[in-house]
C-alpha cells in the first residue's frame, strides 16, 4: 500500500504543479504564454516556484497517506522525521557527495560534447532567470524545501515500503535492493540523462544514511549541504561540482 501511496503522491505531484503553474501564469497575465516559458533555459522564479510547490504538495501526501491510512498517524514514527545533533554528521557526507559526483564524471567530461555547458544547464535553468530576493527565495527552496519533502518521499516513504518489500529476501539483499533501487527511482525523478548517474549514486548514498540510521535527519542535512554547494557555486562561479544539485 505504502509503494501505492508513493506512485499517487508522486503522478499527484505533477498534476499539481500544472495546475499551480498555470493558475500562477493566469494570475501574472502570462497563460497565452505558457509553452513558450516551459521551454525557456532559464525560466522566471514564479514558474519555478510553482512547479516545486505542486510536487512537494504530492510528496507530503504520500507521506501523509501512509501514515495516516496505513500508520500510526505520526510521521516522527512511521517515517524516521527525527532529528538529533548526530545528524551534523550529513555536512561532510554532503560535501563529500559533491567532490564523488565531480570525480566520477572526471573521465565522461572529454567524451560529450559542450559537457560543462549541458552539466551545468539543469543549475542555469532554476537560478539563471532569478536575481536578488528571486534568487534568495529560490535559493531557499534548493536549500531547505527540496531536502526535506524530496527525503520524506523517497527514504521516509520509498526507501521503507522497497525495504518491507524486500524484507523477505536476505539480510542484505533485501535492504540493498531497496537502497540501491530508490537511489535510482531519486535519479530518474530528475529527469536529466546527462545527471542520471551522479544523481543515482548520491541518492543510494542518502538511502544508505537514511537506512542505517533510521530516521531522516542525516539524509536531510546531507542533501541541504549537497544542495548548498551547488547554489554557492552558481554565485562564485560555474564549476560542474556545484552543478550536479539532486533537487
Amino acid at each position: 500500500m505504502w509503494l501505492l501511496f508513493a506512485a499517487l503522491g508522486f503522478v499527484g505531484g505533477q498534476v499539481l504543479a500544472a495546475v499551480f503553474v498555470a493558475i500562477t501564469a493566469a494570475v501574472e497575465g502570462k497563460l497565452s504564454s505558457l509553452t513558450a516559458i516551459a521551454r525557456l533555459d532559464e525560466p522566471p522564479t514564479w514558474y519555478i516556484v510553482s512547479t516545486l510547490f505542486g510536487l512537494w504538495t504530492g510528496f507530503f501526501g504520500a507521506g501523509w497517506m501512509a501514515t495516516g491510512v496505513r500508520g500510526t498517524k505520526s510521521f516522527a514514527r512511521d517515517l524516521g522525521l527525527r532529528f538529533r545533533w548526530a545528524d551534523l554528521i550529513g555536512i561532510p557526507v554532503g560535501v563529500g557527495g559533491q567532490i564523488l559526483v565531480a570525480l566520477m564524471y572526471i573521465p565522461i567530461a572529454q567524451h560529450v560534447h559542450n559537457f560543462s555547458q549541458r552539466f551545468n544547464a539543469p543549475s542555469h535553468r532554476l537560478t539563471g532567470g532569478s536575481h536578488g530576493l528571486s534568487y534568495f527565495v529560490i535559493a531557499v527552496c534548493t536549500v531547505v524545501g527540496a531536502p526535506f519533502f524530496e527525503e520524506l518521499f523517497f527514504r521516509g516513504v520509498l526507501l521503507r515500503s522497497l525495504a518491507r518489500l524486500f524484507g523477505t529476501v536476505g539480510r542484505w539483499v533485501g535492504p540493498t535492493l531497496a537502497i540501491v533501487i530508490t537511489g535510482l527511482l531519486f535519479g530518474l525523478a530528475h529527469a536529466e540523462s546527462l545527471q542520471l548517474l551522479g544523481l543515482a549514486v548520491f541518492g543510494i548514498i542518502l538511502s544508505v544514511v537514511a537506512y542505517r540510521t533510521g530516521r531522516l535527519g542525516m539524509s536531510m542535512v546531507a542533501h541541504a549541504t549537497f544542495n548548498l554547494m551547488a547554489v554557492a557555486s552558481a554565485v562564485v562561479a560555474p564549476l560542474a561540482l556545484g552543478a550536479a544539485a539532486p533537487f
